[in-house]
């Protein structure tokens, strides 16, 4: 196919132009600058993005009031921006309060909005409500939401402000009412607000030696089972583990975990592909060449089924065999690993997967880490960090963000990108 020789052409030039001994690529602004594009005000009554608040691909789900005595109180974080005005009509300061990311986002558009009108500043009317203004599971009860407006309260800017928040880094933007605009985020812990693909750190792995290890606990250069094929068909065998795509011992994300009839489960983020086979499958039967296709954790269903492996650990059966899925849940657990094998699987808690998220085909992704195989077979290395997204990761995100459009991206990699 054209388009992944194309985004695999594009990756080797970036590969050639990379030093191979840097543990970090190119940032976000590399190669050449791109004219500003012009901004286009959000009309009245309209989202960004066009989905509804409190779904996966904008702000999320719910997850509780919040109130000064309880728990979570310690998530909220004060903000004394000097160059934001706060209502603060209750008097209580608690306008001011919100997550980090909420923060993060309010800061870097006031500065938008100070750059765009002189003069002007960034004014905050609805922040976090602990008296239960809102309407049921609001995000203002959890710090999650803003109301706002211009400190001159000019309602013809109103329209562009909606559009600043959306390149700020809102994940939710309502030009909800004439008044004012309604903004949100992801929760700072939820898989919303940290995107990409990964395995939780109790996950098991098996090794060429026969033991289980944590995936927490994997080191490039070990070898773990895999599919001789890299689209998930083929004998079960061992694969070289090359570098970690993405290594995150402590944030807490969101899980996606599938029970299987044959009684495994796996668990991985909502961005992450695995092999699934539609239709009516037999349990227990192995999979005809060129029936599994990928899909994304979020988007497996019961009654899909998937490959898991048979036997114990060191003797295991031929290949995968076809076991249906009978129930998904969502759990939260601390740290997220991404390792990449040399064939593009691996098993993981007896369930095949492959190593890539984000981009919809798994042989896409594939193609486009050639150059870093390459990379790896050359200098026996291929830039392995100790935590944070591997460079290329992000490299290939770039690309692939000038080339694709964002149907090809799981809903959370096109925010992580824009982002």
């Amino acid at each position: 196919m054209l388009l992944p020789t194309l985004v695999t052409c594009l990756a080797g030039c970036a590969f050639l132009l990379s030093p191979v001994s840097e543990g970090c690529g190119p940032g976000r602004g590399y190669g050449k600058r791109r004219s500003p594009r012009k901004l286009a005000p959000l009309a009245y009554k309209q989202f960004s993005p066009n989905v509804a608040e409190k779904t996966l691909g904008a702000s999320g789900r719910y997850e509780g009031k919040i109130t000064r005595n309880s728990e979570r109180f310690k998530e909220l974080t004060p903000n004394y921006n000097p160059d934001i005005i706060f209502k603060d009509e209750e008097n209580t300061g608690a306008d001011r309060l919100m997550t980090q990311r909420c923060k993060d986002k309010l800061n870097s558009l006031a500065i938008s909005v100070m750059n765009l009108w002189p003069g002007v500043r960034l004014r905050v009317t609805e922040g976090w409500d602990e008296d239960g203004h809102h309407s049921e599971e609001s995000l203002h009860y959890e710090g999650r939401a803003v109301d706002i407006t211009t400190s001159d309260r000019d309602r013809n800017k109103y329209a562009m402000l909606a559009r600043l928040a959306v390149e700020a880094g809102f994940d939710w933007v309502y030009y909800e009412s004439k008044a004012h605009i309604h903004c949100s985020v992801k929760s700072d812990h939820s898989v919303a607000a940290k995107s990409g693909g990964c395995f939780p750190g109790e996950a098991l792995v098996s090794l060429e030696d026969g033991r289980q290890k944590f995936i927490r606990d994997l080191r490039p250069g070990e070898r773990v089972l895999t599919s001789s094929d890299s689209d998930g068909h083929g004998e079960l065998v061992y694969s070289e583990v090359l570098t970690f795509l993405d290594r995150d011992p402590v944030t807490q994300k969101l899980f996606y975990t599938l029970h299987t009839e044959a009684g495994a489960r796996l668990s991985l983020t909502a961005a992450h592909l695995l092999f699934v086979y539609e239709g009516n499958c037999s349990e227990g039967a192995a999979p005809a060449r060129g029936t599994l296709r990928t899909v994304y954790a979020s988007d497996a269903r019961p009654g899909q089924c998937v490959l898991v492996v048979e036997g114990k650990a060191g003797q295991w059966h031929g290949e995968g065999r076809l076991s249906r899925i009978t129930r998904v849940t969502v759990r939260a657990s601390r740290g997220a690993f991404a390792p990449l094998t040399e064939r593009g699987t691996l098993v993981v808690d007896g369930v095949m997967a492959s190593c890539y998220a984000v981009v919809d085909q798994h042989s896409l992704a594939h193609w486009a880490f050639l150059p870093l195989r390459l990379i790896h077979s050359w200098t026996g290395a291929a830039g392995y960090q100790e935590d944070g997204v591997h460079w290329y990761s992000r490299l290939l995100h770039w690309l692939g963000g000038m080339l694709l459009d964002s149907g090809h991206f799981h809903p959370l990699g096109v925010a992580q990108a824009d982002r």
